[in-house]
Order: C-alpha cells, then sequence, then structure tokens
C-alpha cells in the first residue's frame, strides 16, 4: 500500500544524501523506498561538500558543542537540506523510518516530515528548509499518525511492508558519516545504554577499535594545514574527503576519537550519546596546537568565547542563519595565518603532539630562552 498516497495524496521520491555513511547503509534503498510507496529513489554523492563547506569551516571555527560534541551529526543536516529543498521530494535514511518532502506543487508549497520519537532532527532539518524558503508549510506525519514511540514506528512498518533495520528486542540509534558515527538510543535484552551509570560495551563500537587492543607501538603521521584547514598526510596532498577518509582509518587503527557524554538537547532534555570520531579528533588537535603558534593571546580568547556560539548555532540547527554566517566570516578572517604543519603521536587512544611549526609563528625563541639580553629585557619590562 502507497502510505504517502494514502495520507496524503501526493507523489513521492525518495532522496538519499550520501554523506560518507558507507556502502552498507545504501545497499538496498531502491527496494526500500518503493515498498513504501515512492515513485522513484535519487541518491547523490555529497561527501566532498559536505567535508570541504561544512565540516572544515566547523573545524576552522573550533567548534565544539559541551566541550566534547564534535557537531557530526548536526552538520550533516544542512548539506541535505540546501541540496534538496529546491526540488523537494523524500529525503530517505536507511536507519530511520522516513524523511519525507513532497515536490514542489501549485499553489501549495508543503513540507513534510516524519521523523522518530527525538524531535531534535526534525528541528534541524526544519529550521534549515525555514532559512532557505520562509514560505514553506511544515507537516509533520509522526506527530499526525498515531505512531507515540518507536514500537509504534515498527508495528507501523511491518503492517505496511516497510523493511526497517530494527526490532523490539533490539532498537538502537545510529547516525553515520564521513565524520562520525553517533550511538544514542539502544537497548539490548537488559542492558540500557542510555542509563550514564552503565559503562559503554566495547562490541558496539564500528569505526574505532578498543584502545586496549590497538598496537604496542605508536604511529606518527605529520599534517599540512593551510589558513585553519587541512590539507596534507604526510607531505601528499589529498582532496577534504579522501584526507578525512584517511584519517579514519589512522584513528580506527589506534583506538582515537571515543567519546562517553550526557549533553543538552536541543528540545530541552538531557541526552546520554557515545560518539565515534576517529579522523575528527585528530584534526581538531592538529588546528588547536598550530593556532598556539600563530593566533596571539587576546585573538585567541575572542576566538575561545565565540566559538561557543558557533558551536551551539550549528547544533541547533541554524547554519544558514545572519549570525552564524557573520561569526564564520571571523573565524576564516583570523585564521588567514594559520598555515604550518603539526606532527602527532597516536598510541592507544590519546593524539599527542611532537611538533608544530608555521611561517607565521609568533613565537620568538630568543625572547622565550628567558636568557637575560636586550630583548628579554626590554619585554620583561613590558610584561
Amino acid at each position: 500500500m502507497n502510505t504517502d498516497t494514502e495520507n496524503y495524496g501526493c507523489e513521492v521520491v525518495c532522496f538519499t544524501g550520501d554523506v560518507g555513511q558507507g556502502i552498507k547503509e545504501l545497499e538496498g534503498l531502491e527496494e526500500k523506498a518503493k515498498a513504501s510507496g515512492a515513485c522513484q529513489l535519487e541518491v547523490k554523492d555529497l561527501k566532498e561538500e559536505f567535508v570541504r563547506d561544512y565540516i572544515f569551516p566547523c573545524l576552522r571555527a573550533g567548534a565544539i558543542y559541551e566541550r566534547k560534541y564534535l557537531l557530526g551529526t548536526s552538520m550533516a543536516r544542512p548539506v541535505i537540506a540546501k541540496n534538496k529543498f529546491r526540488d523537494y521530494g523524500v529525503i530517505y535514511s536507511s536507519n530511520r523510518l522516513w524523511w519525507m518532502l513532497p515536490k514542489k506543487l501549485e499553489p501549495m508549497s508543503s513540507l513534510m516530515d516524519a521523523q522518530e520519537q527525538e524531535m531534535t532532527r526534525h528541528v534541524r532539518f526544519e529550521l534549515r528548509f525555514f532559512a532557505l524558503d520562509p514560505k514553506l508549510n511544515v507537516v509533520a506525519p509522526w506527530w499526525e499518525w498515531d505512531i507515540i514511540g518507536r514500537e509504534d514506528a515498527i508495528e507501523y512498518a511491518k503492517k505496511h511492508n516497510v523493511p526497517v533495520p530494527v526490532t523490539k528486542k533490539s532498537i538502537y540509534s545510529r547516525d553515520g558519516n564521513l565524520w562520525h558515527l553517533s550511538h544514542e538510543f539502544w537497548f539490548v535484552f537488559f542492558f540500557t545504554f542510555t542509563d550514564p551509570a552503565n559503562e559503554p560495551k566495547m562490541d558496539m563500537y564500528m569505526l574505532t577499535v578498543d584502545p586496549e587492543d590497538a598496537p604496542n607501538e605508536p604511529e606518527y603521521l605529520k599534517i599540512g594545514i593551510v589558513s585553519g584547514l587541512p590539507v596534507s598526510i604526510n607531505g601528499m596532498e589529498l582532496s577534504p574527503a579522501s584526507l578525512l577518509s584517511e584519517l579514519n582509518q589512522i584513528g580506527r587503527r589506534h583506538g582515537i576519537g571515543l567519546v562517553d557524554m550526557v549533553e543538552n538537547r536541543l528540545v530541552g532534555m538531557k541526552s546520554r550519546g557515545v560518539y565515534e570520531t576517529p579522523g575528527g579528533t585528530i584534526l581538531f588537535t592538529t588546528v588547536q596546537e598550530l593556532e598556539s603558534l600563530t593566533l596571539d593571546r587576546e585573538t585567541m580568547q575572542v576566538k575561545d568565547s565565540l566559538t561557543l556560539k558557533y558551536a551551539e548555532l550549528v547544533y541547533a540547527g541554524r547554519w544558514f542563519d545572519p549570525l552564524w554566517e557573520s561569526l564564520d566570516a571571523f573565524m576564516k578572517n583570523i585564521t588567514k595565518t594559520t598555515t604550518g604543519s603539526v606532527t602527532l603521536k597516536l598510541y592507544k587512544g590519546s593524539v599527542t603532539v611532537t611538533s608544530r611549526t608555521s611561517p607565521f609563528s609568533l613565537y620568538r625563541q630568543d625572547i622565550s630562552s628567558f636568557e637575560s639580553g636586550e630583548i628579554y629585557e626590554q619585554f620583561a619590562k613590558m610584561a
């Protein structure tokens, strides 16, 4: 049965944005889309755009939400929204029931969004589309139908022959892309993942190994940075997506980037989440260490204070907000001289900096040596 036609009388086109969630996540989508009542599936490769235009600006800004979260999911929403809002269709995710956006009709312009129980993702998409087209009306089947929780969603999918990769005994929420993989809601038998008092089981991780199982020998790598953005690994220049993919593989081997946190969600509740961000963790350490050479004290302090708001805006789905655009312009300007290279040592879950160099370094060894002399005495009087 065509569930969308049944409820809204419209033709549906499924859209999947490939942001690096992996081949397995994209397998079987056409069959799934048609089983859901769609007339066709459109898949668009967004990996390079995602890394270049969304991940790297956040990296340059040093955007971290609530001290730990590197905004992996939050950055993927705007690139999907931007690429589909003009010709509308269904935004379809392989690990969700569906996200629906009907084609533009005259004279009606509407947006349908069937979401999971947690409303954060709905809000993020809705804000992106409103920023791109304020005249859109939002229709949310999840809120209108008799679907209260995930078990109801599973029953609905089963009733309408919609294949979903979850069961009532194993309900989870994983969201992956080229930057990270999140584990946000998981019940497996008697283990309640959502309880912050419980330690995460290592067998849940998919992008990284257990740091205890990582190699006993450290690995060194050198990352090149130009104007706050990574461009090379060990002297080899790579495209944004290729560079991140390579660092993900390197970080995976050494158990880099595991984060377990309780965060304040956009919709007002606290939620426990576990994130895997191997390549991203390496890159954040790299850029921050290079900035220690290239940014003066006051600039660094102002940047750090504005970074909090920058991260909050991205987390809240306000990517196309004028305030975000202004903050991003500031970040781009002050990191123009953040150019150079950083050498890192990876070992059993840790990232240690062993070397940092920049042609724009503000570090002066003749001053910092604290030896007696005319230069040191002059600066000592000014301190």
